[in-house]
């Protein structure tokens, strides 16, 4: 009788230990990366790297939509080993990401932190300021979108005991 009660409990707790040990960008996509270079060695001539399929992240500084697509403008960051952007303050500078699908301004919002696996299409010059940017081109393959508040540790904690609070 206690096994029919502890075994729920149990599956309960597998399903929330795996669903926090769970990475980002899924392993299909991941195994389709050809690109092993840096950003700064592909920002330098993106499209020497055209069809290329890359791994980068960073933070989302603009969302466009148009009726066809939608364009997110990137300022690349270093990867985790779960691929997840760090270091907030070191970029190696700007990429643009479009995707045929619409990807709504209210959830790929400024300031989110974002990871993507995407094939290189060149570049695209765009004006930063009174600044003529060429920012490396992507075709979105796969984007994993980082909750703000997690760096790199999991949320989930498990303790036994009493506590108390004065």
């Amino acid at each position: 009788m206690l096994i029919k009660r502890v075994r729920p409990i149990f599956s309960v707790f597998l399903v929330i230990i795996f669903a926090g040990c769970s990475s980002g960008i899924s392993k299909q996509s991941l195994s389709k990366v050809t690109y092993m270079g840096s950003f700064s060695e592909l920002q330098e001539n993106p499209d020497q790297s055209i069809d290329e399929i890359v791994l980068f992240g960073g933070k989302i500084i603009e969302t466009k939509v148009t009726p066809t697509s939608s364009e997110l403008i990137v300022l690349q960051m270093p990867l985790d080993k779960k691929s997840r952007p760090v270091n907030l303050d070191q970029s190696k500078g700007r990429f643009l990401i479009r995707s045929e699908q619409f990807l709504d301004p209210a959830i790929y919002q400024k300031g989110v932190l974002l990871s993507i696996v995407g094939i290189v299409k060149g570049s695209q010059a765009q004006a930063i300021g009174g600044f003529n940017y060429v920012y490396p081109l992507l075709k979105t393959i796969e984007i994993k979108l980082w909750p703000e508040d997690v760096q790199g540790s999991p949320r989930f904690h498990f303790g036994l005991g009493v506590g108390t609070s004065f």
